[in-house]
């Protein structure tokens, strides 16, 4: 795996994150720090594969993307940007069927699933109404993740406005986990 780097008209292509971390120290307009190199480690360590855009002020950001070209000349060309590996998946296919996977994956019985949601409250003494972060745990009986995150929302919906807005179930702000087999009644 190789790291493409844009900051405006500087760019590279570099092989480890270590050499990614000492182009961009070297642009001093970036101002890297030990909170920055340990996003950008995290982020080239992860099962990511979308392009990742830092901001250093206002409209202006630099960019890595994470690709199978050698050379810059195939990355220009678009040589080996999502290309396949040996078992003949793809670099998108590997990255997104893990979590939709387990998503789907049918296992009848309990769940915990933590849903985090823009609530719509009225605002005391204004009459006003805004949008709050709310977090939301429950344990329900479900036969997959998916089926957890339905019965969630459904049940929210049923006691929140109705102008409240829910994360998708593959993003970020849903989590869930098997707590156990249900017991036959």
């Amino acid at each position: 795996m190789n790291l493409y780097l844009r900051y405006f008209d500087r760019e590279t292509l570099v092989h480890s994150v270590d050499d990614a971390i000492d182009f961009l120290s070297s642009i001093d307009e970036i101002g890297m720090n030990p909170v920055l190199e340990s996003d950008i480690r995290d982020y080239v360590a992860s099962d990511v594969y979308y392009p990742k855009r830092y901001k250093i002020r206002p409209r202006v950001y630099f960019i890595i993307i994470k690709t199978e070209a050698a050379t810059m000349q195939d990355f220009k060309d678009k040589k080996a940007l999502r290309s396949g590996n040996n078992d003949g998946t793809s670099i998108k296919d590997r990255a997104a069927s893990p979590a939709v996977m387990k998503l789907n994956e049918e296992r009848p019985g309990w769940y915990e699933g933590a849903i985090d949601f823009k609530r719509v409250l009225m605002v005391p003494g204004t009459g006003k109404f805004q949008y709050r972060d709310t977090h939301f745990v429950a344990q329900v009986k479900a036969v997959s993740g998916l089926d957890c995150y339905n019965r969630i929302v459904d049940h929210l919906r049923q006691r929140v406005d109705e102008r409240s807005q829910f994360p998708s179930a593959k993003g970020k702000n849903f989590r869930f986990h098997f707590l156990g087999l249900a017991k036959e009644s």
